[in-house]
């Protein structure tokens, strides 16, 4: 990974771990005495759905959801396509699933339609980031790390063609690291 590849540090690791301990908090009151699920969606949540299990300290449960609607590019595909079905039974549960970022809200909406179908007692979703754009069926997460403008990010479980994934910051990519990355 080379440093020249980003153009601007969108948000520094200190203030991701920050609004991750306000995030938790809040999960923390809102399922109090609750047996909670958390559902990550892989692979963008993975570092993020890490941190704030961390967190925390209230009885849950994890379990994955893979899905795909990228495929390499910079924008959604506007396929969606199941990778991997969940191995908790969810029913009667309250489930929260948790994603990296809410961008068209493809992802998401799928998602809570294949939950909706597993009879949870109720459904949340949890993002770490939500591009300021219209989402499908004005789709809106029940809780937000932080709301960006409609820019191209990657870091901290963001990836462009499988890289940058590890960084733990988010950062935008200069034109020619996204070039120089297409083959």
């Amino acid at each position: 990974m080379n440093p020249t590849d980003f153009e601007e540090i969108f948000l520094p690791e200190n203030k991701i771990q920050q609004r991750l301990d306000q995030l938790a908090a809040q999960i923390q009151r809102d399922y109090a005495n609750q047996d909670l699920t958390l559902v990550g969606v892989l692979t963008g949540s993975v570092m993020f759905l890490a941190d704030l299990l961390r967190r925390l300290t209230i009885q849950l449960r994890v379990d994955n959801i893979g899905v795909s609607t990228y495929r390499g590019g910079t924008k959604s595909s506007g396929d969606f396509t199941v990778t991997k079905t969940l191995w908790l039974d969810v029913k009667d549960r309250d489930v929260l699933v948790v994603d990296d970022i809410l961008d068209s809200g493809l992802t998401l909406l799928n998602v809570r339609r294949i939950m909706q179908g597993l009879y949870p007692r109720s459904l949340r979703s949890c993002v770490f980031l939500e591009k300021e754009v219209p989402h499908l069926e004005n789709f809106r997460a029940d809780y937000v790390g932080f709301k960006i403008p409609n820019q191209f990010v990657v870091g901290y479980g963001l990836d462009y063609r499988e890289r940058y994934r590890n960084l733990p910051y988010v950062a935008t990519l200069r034109p020619a690291a996204i070039e120089s990355t297409r083959s």
